[in-house]
């Protein structure tokens, strides 16, 4: 009975996808495989950002007025017009201040027109016959793609079928790991069958171990799964669907239900079918369309209808279905009206959001296996998530505090360990080493050429042996000095003392690498490298520093270590702000200043916004004039401080409100 084909949507992972596309090419051909071009519009935040750029105002004016502007939900977006109406503060800006009345007049005359053209995130089109019999096509000019000129709904309209090709970086994560297992323990694991009743894992969520999991991860969902004490891969699914906006209220409701049977009920007993393993609740899409069919006596085209009125969420369609869908339920299902409408309000929230059965049945599986690695292969699978984020800075410090909490120790590269990433190391394979392109400003090249050189001839035995058998012109003084401050060749030496004795280094590596190999018996013999004793001990800050300089995050230590004596007032982290963020919180904690950048108010006198970091995390903090005035001195980056303040949630950004800071 469907009009119209379904959009197929398949997820890959994110390193694959170019494969996917190039390999649907090769088997429908190049003239039949395109991907879909988009027309990116003026969103409300962007046509002021826009306007004020355009007018020739400073950044931070367009951006102030842009970031009054709240944030869309998801299926509606944020407009000018409804932003004046809800912020306060905007409305006051718009009334007192001509600039920006200006902009937001201008801006509102361009709202939702085209801005550029680009390419779908994930909208493949495979066509019958070539495209061009279909639709205009173009390249891309960022890309080089070839892309259509149609957008998504104008090529549905043009007959065509689009899939949704789309990359997904736990896949790929999933697949290391087990490559890593294979590779380090000789166990290969079929990810696709491994067992889904292991204890192991459904511990590890039931005490809330979620960081680095698909789908199961951040503050809220952690909660659930700590108060649901999951038992079964139905679980799992079951969370992954009702995480959503809309159906999250029934959340408690299924937790409930798992601990205390008795509370399970029907509305009607014909709901039994296909409500019994969610023990009575609307969790997925499939259960709103089932009810309309067994209930309301819809066809299943009629149910496909009410699922696309749903989804469009357009207010005059959903009243429409209201009304048909309370019809069906009297006349058909024999209902009451009282228990018509009931069912109708569990429908409801369904309209914001509903997960397909089997859409929630594929993540939870992701989502379990990912659950199922991280409890049984822990190294493995935090060295390829480690890998998969390497260059994400603040991910990576995030990371590196559950490897800390897991017991995994996270060290510094090393010549003879380190892979190119991340790299499980250590005797008993127990530790995750930085891998050789983990280093900032350190080559591809010189990289290979230590990975190569290793491989043919084993590890290196000494630092003379190390720099004569590198042999890449790339080896210079940075790319030494990166390997000596990382603590890359902590093997061999002091960082400080090494770092005093670059020259010599250099001078060394050109001299052994210079010779010619002989076949002789005149060889020369294996040169030997002597440096002169070393003079100062290095200080541990000098080594944090090297390494937040050259790996991002720091690596042997944190600058706040020496300070916890000092820090035991402190009621709370960074991590643990972020994860449950409460406007108005009173805290106090020890930070490390990351930036500070000062302003000048209309007044005339200066505050501050300020980047603070500690083991697990950063975050933004404003320092109000008064504050700024007391203790400018201390607010400088690299400064460790005990800081009191309030926690502020604006816009999905949490912040912190300073009332008082002391020096550590």
């Amino acid at each position: 009975e469907r009009p119209k084909a379904p959009d197929i949507d398949m997820d890959f992972a994110d390193d694959r996808r170019d494969d996917m596309i190039a390999y649907a090419k090769a088997k429908y051909g190049e003239d039949k495989v395109a991907q879909i071009g988009t027309f990116g519009t003026m969103m409300a935040r962007a046509a002021v950002r826009d306007v004020a750029r355009a007018l020739g105002h400073a950044y931070r004016t367009g951006d102030r007025i842009a970031k009054l502007i709240p944030l869309g939900s998801q299926g509606f977006p944020m407009t000018i017009e409804r932003a004046l109406e809800l912020e306060p503060e905007l409305k006051e800006l718009y009334d007192q201040d001509d600039d920006t009345k200006e902009i937001i007049d201008l801006a509102r005359q361009i709202e939702g027109c085209v801005r550029h053209t680009g390419v779908h995130a994930a909208g493949v089109v495979i066509a019958p016959t070539p495209l061009t019999d279909w639709t205009p096509l173009q390249v891309d000019q960022k890309t080089g793609k070839l892309i259509t000129q149609y957008d998504m709904h104008a090529i549905e309209d043009a007959g065509l079928l689009k899939f949704d090709f789309l990359g997904i970086k736990n896949l790929a994560i999933l697949s290391d790991a087990v490559e890593r297992v294979q590779e380090t323990r000789g166990i290969f694991i079929d990810i696709e069958n491994v067992p889904i009743d292991d204890d192991k894992t459904f511990a590890m969520l039931a005490r809330g171990e979620t960081e680095g999991t698909f789908q199961l991860n951040g503050s809220g969902m952690t909660r659930y799964l700590k108060e649901l004490q999951p038992t079964s891969i139905h679980d799992i699914n079951a969370m992954v669907a009702l995480y959503r906006p809309g159906p999250m209220e029934s959340i408690p409701q299924y937790i409930e239900r798992k601990k205390n049977p008795r509370l399970i009920h029907y509305m009607d007993e014909r709901m039994k079918d296909y409500l019994d393993a969610s023990y009575g609740l609307l969790v997925y899409q499939d259960d709103v369309l089932l009810t309309a069919i067994t209930l309301g006596g819809y066809s299943w085209l009629e149910a496909d209808t009410l699922r696309k009125a749903m989804g469009k969420k357009i207010p005059a369609e959903m009243e429409a279905q209201k009304e048909k869908l309370l019809t069906g339920f009297t006349d058909y299902g024999k209902l009451s009206k009282a228990k018509a409408e009931a069912i109708w309000k569990l429908i409801e929230p369904f309209a914001a959001y509903g997960f397909g059965k089997a859409h929630a049945a594929c993540y939870g599986k992701v989502a379990y296996q990912t659950a199922y690695m991280k409890a049984n292969y822990p190294v493995e699978y935090m060295a390829a998530l480690l890998t998969a984020d390497a260059g994400d800075t603040e991910q990576i410090s995030i990371l590196a505090a559950e490897c800390e909490r897991l017991g995994i120790p996270l060290l510094p590269p090393d010549i003879n360990e380190s892979g190119t990433d991340f790299t499980v190391a250590g005797e008993g394979k127990d530790t995750v080493r930085f891998g050789l392109m983990s280093i900032k400003n350190f080559g591809q090249g010189i990289s290979d050429a230590i990975m190569e050189e290793r491989k043919a001839n084993g590890p290196f035995k000494d630092l003379a042996d190390f720099l004569s058998r590198v042999g890449s012109r790339n080896l210079n003084r940075k790319s030494l000095e990166c390997l000596i401050k990382s603590g890359a060749l902590d093997r061999f030496g002091e960082r400080e003392h090494l770092t005093d004795n670059i020259e010599l280094l250099l001078s060394f590596h050109r001299d052994a690498t210079a010779q010619a190999p002989q076949d002789s018996l005149f060889a020369f013999a294996a040169p030997t490298l002597t440096l002169p004793a070393p003079g100062r001990e290095m200080t541990l800050s000098e080594k944090l520093s090297w390494e937040k300089e050259l790996l991002g995050i720091y690596v042997s230590g944190h600058p706040l270590d020496a300070h916890t004596a000092m820090t035991a007032k402190a009621n709370t982290t960074i991590g643990q702000i972020l994860a449950e963020p409460t406007a108005g919180r009173p805290v106090i904690l020890p930070v490390l200043v990351q930036e500070v950048r000062t302003i000048l108010t209309k007044s005339g006198e200066k505050m501050a916004f300020l980047k603070f970091e500690d083991k697990s995390g950063t975050m933004e903090a404003v320092a109000f004039p008064k504050l700024y005035k007391e203790h400018a001195g201390l607010l400088v980056s690299g400064q460790c401080l005990l800081v009191k303040g309030s926690v502020s949630v604006r816009n999905g950004e949490t912040s912190l409100a300073l009332d008082n800071l002391k020096a550590l």
